[in-house]
C-alpha cells in the first residue's frame, strides 16, 4: 500500500459531521503530518485498527474499527470523505483540545484538507467507519 504525504502550510481544516454531531476544526502545521503515520497505517498499542479495502490510481477506501477501549494513535488524514457504519462515543484529541462526541450510525463528514488527531472509543459499542481518499492530482 502506498501512503501519500502532502506538504501543507498552516491550514485551518473544517470537518462537518451530519446529524447531531458538532463541527470539528483543527490546525495542521507545515510538515506536522510527515512525522505521523497515515490513518490507515496507524493503530492502537501495536495493533492495526484500519484496513485498506480498495486502492487504485485515483482513490483509496479503508475501514477502521474501534471496539470499546480501543483507539487510534495520533495520525493524519489526507483530504477525505468519511461514513459511519457503526456509531460509538469517541474521545477526540487534536490541536483544538480534547472532547467526547457521540457518533451515530450513518453520519458522514468530509474534510478538504489534511487533518491530525488521536481518538479513543470510550463508549460501550464498537465504532466502525469507511474513509475514502482521492489520490493523484
Amino acid at each position: 500500500m502506498k501512503t501519500t504525504k502532502s506538504k501543507t502550510t498552516r491550514l485551518a481544516a473544517t470537518v462537518v459531521l451530519s446529524g447531531s454531531l458538532p463541527v470539528l476544526t483543527q490546525t495542521v502545521l507545515a510538515g506536522e503530518q510527515e512525522e505521523l503515520p497515515h490513518a490507515f497505517d496507524a493503530g492502537w498499542k501495536g495493533q492495526k485498527t484500519c484496513e485498506v479495502l480498495f486502492e487504485d490510481e485515483s482513490m483509496r477506501v479503508g475501514r477502521c474499527v474501534f471496539p470499546p477501549g480501543v483507539g487510534h494513535e495520533k495520525h493524519y488524514h489526507n483530504p477525505h470523505f468519511g461514513y459511519v457504519l457503526e456509531g460509538s462515543v469517541m474521545r477526540i484529541s487534536d490541536n483544538d483540545g480534547v472532547r467526547e462526541i457521540t457518533i451515530r450510525n450513518d453520519a458522514h463528514w468530509s474534510s478538504p484538507m489534511v487533518t491530525v488527531h488521536e481518538a479513543l472509543n470510550t463508549g460501550e459499542t464498537t465504532g466502525s467507519y469507511l474513509i475514502i481518499e482521492t489520490l493523484g492530482e
